[in-house]
């Protein structure tokens, strides 16, 4: 009996040694919370960063091997170089040249996200990929034929070994990966950030803007993530062609047609056309739409029942402020670019 319990020991023994050399090379990593910042939404107690899963994110992200022809990537649509979004059509394009039904958004800060997707039709960063996975007009494929290409590939039984220990493919840890490159993806660093933590200062025209938006636009916009993360009908009168109603798609809720996600401002010089169709193309025509181009409709959002009154001059302000929202940190980020 007593050789017995030392072969138990020395088993477990094995074991402990095992399970701490599979994870010594694991490096932790941390998303760090800008000073005055809120509390990020996004829980990492059910998925701790890792340098390796961090990795592993980012080739997956810039794989069009989780397409079903293998020719569209999540980087199709989210460039970093626009602030992870895409500037070259109105709408998404999926495989085949199939064209989506909206425009896609900015992924940016999303660790202070509660809801996805225009229509707020995901809640959780690591499910929010399964949309554009199996949606059939963009990567039109299904995470088990995604699992099994990843299986076959000796360069992410590698990278799936390094991120979990073994080369197992799931599409638990697919996501999880996923969302550990994303939730990384954080702009914070533009000059109006500068400005906030007294390190630059605005010019008159742009501190004129500032003022212009915290007086007509920073409550749907609120700062500093310049989103309110709610839903809400900005007098965009709806497409004849897409029909889109935006949240009440989810909801079936009346109060809920045509709200859609308060998109962030952070980068926006960078992320056009606007809308959750596309269908204004620059700054300026966003201006003239808020304030002489609001559709009147029951669920209007009640910041935009007053007309905005704005002169050219106090327009041209209000857009030189917007320009100092772009963080040029954050869009040549080399962490965030095609792994080499």
């Amino acid at each position: 009996m007593k050789t017995y319990w030392k072969y138990y020991f020395i088993l477990a023994l094995i074991m402990l040694v095992c399970l701490a050399f599979s994870n010594q090379f694991t490096t932790p990593i941390y998303l760090e919370v800008p000073k005055n910042w809120p509390k990020p939404h996004y829980d990492f107690s059910k998925n701790p960063l890792t340098e390796e899963g961090f990795q592993l994110g980012r080739n997956l992200f810039y794989d069009p091997i989780i397409s079903r022809d293998n020719t569209i990537s999540c980087a199709s649509c989210h460039l970093q170089q626009t602030g992870f979004t895409h500037v070259d059509h109105d709408l998404s394009h999926g495989i085949e040249g199939r064209i989506g039904t909206r425009n896609s958004l900015a992924l940016v800060n999303l660790a202070w996200s509660k809801d996805f997707m225009w229509d707020g039709g995901v809640n959780n960063l690591e499910m929010q990929p399964i949309n554009p996975i199996t949606n059939p007009l963009e990567m039109d494929e299904k995470l088990e034929h995604v699992v099994a290409k990843l299986q076959r590939s000796e360069k992410y039984k590698a990278l799936f070994t390094s991120a979990f220990g073994d080369e197992k493919v799931t599409s638990q840890r697919l996501l999880k990966a996923l969302a550990q490159f994303t939730v990384m993806l954080k702009s914070s660093n533009s000059k109006y950030d500068k400005v906030m933590r007294k390190e630059a200062v605005f010019t008159k025209e742009e501190q004129n803007g500032y003022e212009l938006f915290k007086a007509n636009c920073a409550s749907c916009h609120t700062e500093p993530l310049f989103s309110s993360d709610k839903f809400e009908n900005n007098g965009l009168k709806p497409d004849a062609v897409l029909k889109d109603g935006g949240r009440i798609k989810i909801t079936k809720n009346n109060k809920d047609s045509l709200r859609f996600k308060v998109p962030t401002l952070r980068n926006i010089e960078l992320t056009y056309p606007y809308m959750h169709d596309g269908s204004i193309k620059n700054l300026a025509m966003v201006l003239f739409h808020y304030t002489e181009d609001i559709y009147q409709s029951p669920t209007l959002s009640k910041q935009l029942v007053k007309k905005m009154e704005l002169n050219e001059q106090e327009k041209g302000n209000l857009l030189l402020f917007l320009r100092t929202l772009t963080d040029e940190e954050f869009i040549r980020n080399p962490r965030f670019q095609y792994p080499r």
